[in-house]
């Protein structure tokens, strides 16, 4: 319902559909959720110690707004090692979003273009309606890989970024090098920005993650621990980049989040530590069962490489994913249709982020209504 008061923007954003989503599941008995892009494993003990310890300690004010130096100097010194920037410079954020929404402050003015890959994470088109841009979907269907030629096609003299997310919120596919590079050179030649979104960098299955950081020093890489450590209600993030563009990013985060949660600053720094590579091999595991149960039964599902989701298409025959979703709800499994992270509404996400019982159902409801 509109109220006079509300700002026109306003007018252009619903409630996010995977929220709605969430919602429902709350509502049911005993529902197959692989809706939501939330880890299931728990959080190793020595972050949650950590943590608790911070609390104790009276960590529990105000931090600087970069973030605290010991986080801040051990997320440095990773990055010098990898990349050897030396202008490169870290922030820590109030969550991934917290780091894009700085961004989009601090880069796109009104009328800019921003370009996004449909599919694409839900939230990229509303920020950039936020802070007034226009959104330009470049088409990746059918197998979600990135076509140089278009994106080069795309740009225009108002063009001023390019988001990229590898490994893809929605479909799982990981850009290859050839893709990560060919954008950065892009960015160089045009004089744009290219904000690497790599929330998801530690599922990687087959390969470790090509970063297109790695081909141009002015490229912005968000990250964040969330996804990683299983820690998504902390709302922890971090973003490095070229020092001006992070410097106005942290004045920004002065007069909106203020700083990250001061405690929880205290257990990243323990979570740097801890070896998460068997939760990652657990969730390869599960996306061989995923793919390899949906293929078998006739489903066209692109190759996918990380992250923890699989976008299938939905049968010939069955409608649109909103309507096959329904279905779905019916059987009370709870996946998201594809129409809320694309301009088609033709294929359906699923979250591999369950233990294997609850996948089990999930493909037997699939086979089910196919």
């Amino acid at each position: 319902m509109s109220h006079p008061w509300l700002a026109a923007r306003t007018a252009q954003f619903d409630s996010s559909g995977i929220r709605k989503v969430f919602d429902l599941a709350a509502k049911m008995k005993n529902p197959i959720n692989l809706s939501i892009g939330q880890p299931d494993f728990p959080v190793p003990d020595a972050i949650k110690n950590a943590a608790c310890d911070a609390i104790h300690a009276d960590r529990n004010g105000y931090s600087q707004t970069q973030g605290i130096p010991d986080l801040r100097e051990r997320l440095q010194a990773d990055l010098q090692k990898e990349y050897g920037h030396d202008d490169r410079r870290v922030l820590v954020t109030s969550g991934t979003s917290g780091a894009l929404v700085l961004a989009m402050m601090a880069l796109v003015d009104p009328g800019d273009e921003v370009i996004v890959f449909d599919p694409y994470f839900v939230m990229y088109p509303a920020l950039v309606a936020m802070v007034g841009g226009k959104t330009v979907l470049i088409d990746t269907y059918p197998d979600f890989r990135i076509d140089l030629e278009k994106v080069e096609a795309a740009i225009t003299p108002r063009t001023k970024l390019i988001l990229f997310n590898s490994p893809s919120n929605p479909t799982g596919v990981v850009a290859d090098e050839a893709a990560a590079r060919g954008l950065a050179q892009l960015a160089a030649k045009h004089n744009i920005a290219l904000l690497s979104d790599e929330i998801y960098r530690l599922f990687c299955y087959d390969a470790p993650l090509p970063s297109p950081a790695h081909h141009n020093p002015n490229v912005i890489v968000v990250d964040g621990f969330s996804k990683a450590y299983g820690v998504t209600g902390w709302r922890l993030g971090w973003v490095h980049g070229p020092a001006a563009i992070i410097d106005k990013m942290t004045m920004l985060q002065q007069y909106t989040f203020v700083c990250a949660p001061h405690p929880l600053q205290w257990a990243a720094v323990a979570a740097l530590d801890v070896d998460m590579s068997p939760q990652a091999a657990e969730y390869a595991k599960r996306r061989d069962m995923v793919v390899a149960g949906l293929r078998d039964v006739g489903y066209e599902v692109a190759d996918t490489g990380g992250a923890f989701y699989v976008f299938p298409k939905v049968p010939a025959g069955k409608g649109t994913a909103q309507e096959f979703v329904a279905r779905a709800i019916e059987n009370e499994l709870l996946i998201i249709p594809g129409g809320i992270f694309s301009g088609r509404d033709t294929h359906f996400r699923i979250s591999y982020a369950a233990s294997e019982a609850t996948l089990e159902r999930g493909l037997e409801v699939l086979r089910k209504i196919r």
